[in-house]
């Protein structure tokens, strides 16, 4: 249950995506009323004049924003921006000890929150006999092991789509820089010009590795206690929406899966 309608804060290394809550559902992972985004390496300046517009209609009756973040600048621009222009306001900036999750890691604080966050969300949609795989499709391209009992047991870290291919450009010669951030297809596998192999490197190396990594916590999990049961998977993040349909019939894209975590840890539900 909220106390005050809700702004939820998923702030990454590219961009920050926002949501409004006013009420959770007791059952299934809840949805945003109204989302934003934010572009991270611009001045917020005239990005938020919707949001601002948005928020006019509450007037002087607080709201709650509650931030995870992985970009400490931003967020604090950000928490800048919404003192400013709503000082009655009450801000908390996520830390691992304020997410509702069993953390089976030696130091859950060094884990990054919007991982944990999203197993939060991931514990309300999946079978409860069954464990899940986390993949978040972003700057960086994280898959996370959530055990069959809640628990996160972490994971493992690559470079996304879109930093892979900025790698590319810039420490070769002559790669072009390619646009790989929003994929809604696949690419061909097989490239016949310079930008279409890159392409399909790209995106085939990053499904290639998101499957070898998603089999492996899931043979992890496998050889732990109690009955084998195979994980269900669980995508968010801009690319996600491509690479879901190439996992399997477990595989399910959930697009506002950090967004949902936030608002179970606001109203300290998991």
């Amino acid at each position: 249950m909220l106390d005050l309608p809700l702004i939820a804060v998923d702030v990454g290394n590219a961009r920050s995506k926002l949501g409004l809550f006013r009420a959770l559902p007791a059952e299934g992972l809840p949805q945003p009323q109204q989302t934003w985004h934010l572009a991270n390496h611009e001045p917020l300046g005239g990005q938020t004049t919707a949001l601002a517009a948005a928020l006019a209609e509450f007037g002087g009756r607080p709201l709650a924003w509650w931030i995870g973040s992985v970009n400490r600048p931003a967020a604090s621009r950000l928490i800048d921006w919404i003192r400013r222009q709503r000082p009655d306001d009450a801000i908390v900036l996520l830390a691992a000890g304020d997410v509702p999750l069993q953390v089976r890691l030696e130091r859950p604080d060094m884990v990054g929150v919007d991982r944990l966050l999203d197993a939060v969300a991931a514990n309300r949609l999946r079978d409860p006999r069954r464990p899940a795989v986390v993949i978040d499709v972003g700057t960086a391209i994280t898959v996370d092991l959530v055990a069959a009992d809640g628990a996160f047991c972490g994971g493992a870290i690559l470079p996304g789509i879109a930093m892979s291919a900025r790698a590319l450009h810039e420490f070769t010669d002559l790669l072009p820089l390619s646009e790989m951030s929003e994929l809604q297809s696949p690419p061909p596998p097989l490239g016949t010009d310079t930008a279409a192999a890159m392409r399909a490197g790209l995106f085939w190396g990053a499904v290639g590795a998101i499957r070898e990594l998603a089999n492996r916590l899931a043979a992890n999990e496998e050889r732990g206690p109690g009955p084998i049961s195979s994980p269900q998977i669980f995508l968010t993040g801009g690319a996600s929406v491509a690479v879901a349909e190439l996992l399997g019939a477990d595989a399910q894209h959930v697009p506002h899966l950090t967004l949902a975590g936030i608002a179970l840890a606001a109203a300290r539900e998991g």
